[in-house]
């Protein structure tokens, strides 16, 4: 086992300053705060379903439409404590995937979360408190397999911006838009002189995100115009905490949960983790999210769940 620092990020070694109880900060500005007109969406919310009634998800998707899953690493967690606030989690251990998602559209490609650095590829497993984390392969290296590269991606974001989903953000091309809502960028790039709820991220993994052109989205945005992928804001995790929907032509709509949970027994116990900023955002979250899916009657997927993603074929459409 090799030590942390040989990885020059810097942001493993924050893993637990970022997923540590934390109180949520009351006012949270942007550097650069948008204005109403900046914001791609800002309808307001069906406060049954949590969606914005502009954005309903499309009755017919998009023929062409797919969604590929990328192997953005693997996280051993030696004590689960941390992932329950009610404590039952506690001396219990679980291997968590740490997926990455492309969506294929006719009108453009979305990268979906950005997994653990890509150094680690040369480094090897590293551990970090209760946190082993290791990377076959880089997602870069994995669209060269499908034939494309970094700059054939027109946009990018990410469920939140914990160390597990933001780690290659540095491989982003330049020109690609970065969507991400008001209240997820205010937390990852407070006011100057405003303190910091990612406790230190921002020093080692949030500037790339800097170098790319950025669209404040609202709520539940409708990335392509058609409804066939839906952003939907699911904050409580971190502020600005979202998941994916996506309507596939076969499939049908499946709804990718970010963090929202972290494993199938959250999600049917309801758990949530001690180092979310908001344990009853969170909660109001689940029930938003949960009366959606079923309303669309869609597959949900848990993205650190082997269950639920090692089996899923090479292109889900």
């Amino acid at each position: 086992m090799k030590n942390l620092p040989l990885i020059s990020l810097g942001v493993l070694a924050l893993a637990m300053s970022a997923c540590s109880p934390a109180e949520p900060s009351a006012d949270e500005t942007a550097l650069t705060p948008p204005s109403e007109g900046e914001t791609s969406d800002d309808a307001g919310t069906d406060a049954a379903t949590g969606q914005s009634p502009s954005y309903a998800m499309a009755s017919e998707p998009a023929e062409e439409l797919q969604l590929i899953k990328l192997d953005c690493g693997t996280i051993y967690v030696s004590d689960l404590d941390i992932f329950s606030v009610e404590g039952d989690y506690a001396g219990q251990t679980d291997t968590f995937t740490d997926t990455c998602w492309l969506v294929r559209h006719p009108d453009g490609d979305l990268l979906w979360d950005l997994g653990l650095p890509g150094e680690l590829v040369e480094a090897g497993e590293q551990t970090q408190d209760v946190f082993t984390v290791s990377l076959e392969k880089t997602i870069s290296d994995q669209l060269i397999e499908m034939g494309l590269g970094m700059s054939d991606v027109e946009m990018v974001s990410i469920s939140h911006s914990h160390f597990d989903h933001v780690g290659q953000a540095g491989d982003i091309d330049a020109s690609t838009t970065w969507l991400v809502n008001e209240a997820e960028f205010n937390f990852m790039f407070p006011e100057a002189g405003a303190e910091s709820q990612a406790e230190g991220q921002s020093e080692s993994q949030f500037p790339a995100f800097e170098n790319l052109t950025r669209e404040t989205i609202g709520e539940n945005h409708d990335v392509f115009g058609d409804g066939a992928v839906i952003i939907m804001e699911t904050p409580g995790h971190t502020p600005g905490h979202a998941s994916l929907l996506v309507n596939l032509p076969e499939t049908g709509p499946v709804f990718l949960t970010g963090d929202l949970y972290h494993r199938e027994e959250s999600r049917e116990g309801e758990r949530v983790p001690a180092f979310n900023t908001d344990v009853e955002e969170t909660r109001a979250s689940i029930a938003a999210f949960e009366a959606r899916a079923e309303e669309l009657g869609a597959r949900v997927i848990i993205q650190h769940e082997p269950a639920d993603t090692n089996d899923l074929p090479d292109v889900m459409r």
